[in-house]
């Protein structure tokens, strides 16, 4: 028996079904009983109870495609942080392959690249690559950075969403699985993105969004124009060199398989 409804805010220890019903993501089972593990929403396909967390942390995969700043340099490897409790390393021979070169003469401090997570060893120890379409170094434009749990829904039915923000502000936005976007275009233009992605955030799991960001697109770049001063977000990231095509990574991240699943889940009927 189903207790509760599709898309119902569900808490920790909530009972969600019993019998005829199976635990997914986010449920555990006690008894007969399929409790949630999270402050969430409640979805259902086939029996199947999942609940997906409004707030959490990325936890990183195996073939996910992230956005990483790189935070320290040591002997063959750089550091970067990509929004989760556990650091990504990328290792000079996944750059120079065996070939031996000076690790700030290509990336340094505070760059901010697109990778894939290569490997994830039992210790959450992140091996990442840059071998693949699109992936490499950004130039310009702000990070921005949501709940990785959201991506779905920013992402929207087929890119729906996404593409709006692109049509309206005239940006170019990439969007890693980590919860870290990427914005370049017109310095106004950027803060609008920024607000509207975060308003994303915020009011994901509420119904109406996509009209709502649809209003507030036309508002902010029609009569009444944004200002810096009218954002609150995060600081702009001053980044240097860009070694791919800007268009070549909004394709490589818009529509990563894995997050397919969610984005119906999550995405507005």
């Amino acid at each position: 028996m189903l207790i509760v409804n599709e898309k119902d805010l569900v808490v920790p220890g909530q009972v969600l079904a019993e019998n005829d019903y199976y635990p997914g993501r986010g449920t555990f089972k006690e008894g007969k009983k399929i409790c949630s593990s999270f402050v969430g929403l409640v979805s259902v396909r086939n029996k199947k109870i999942n609940v997906i967390p409004l707030q959490s942390k990325y936890i990183p995969k195996r073939g996910d495609v992230v956005i990483g700043e790189i935070t320290d340099i040591r002997f063959s490897m750089w550091v970067l942080d990509i929004n989760s409790p556990y650091s990504g390393l990328l290792p000079a021979s996944e750059v120079f392959g065996k070939e031996k070169r000076e690790l700030e003469n290509v990336f340094d401090i505070g760059d901010v690249l697109l990778l894939r997570v290569v490997d994830v060893d039992e210790v959450k120890k992140v091996k990442l690559g840059l071998k693949g379409r699109g992936l490499g170094k950004f130039r310009d434009g702000i990070l921005v950075y949501i709940t990785p749990t959201k991506v779905p829904r920013l992402i929207g039915k087929r890119g729906s969403m996404i593409n709006m923000v692109k049509e309206k502000t005239h940006c170019d936005i990439v969007v890693g699985q980590n919860g870290v976007v990427w914005i370049k275009g017109e310095p106004d233009m950027e803060r609008i993105a920024e607000r509207v992605i975060l308003m994303i955030d915020r009011e994901a799991h509420t119904s109406g969004l996509t009209d709502r960001v649809r209003e507030l697109l036309d508002r902010l770049t029609g009569a009444e124009p944004t200002t810096r001063n009218e954002v609150n977000g995060s600081e702009v990231a001053e980044l240097e060199a860009a070694v791919k095509d800007a268009g070549e990574l909004e394709e490589e991240t818009e529509t990563p398989e894995k997050t397919k699943e969610d984005e119906e889940e999550l995405s507005e009927g």
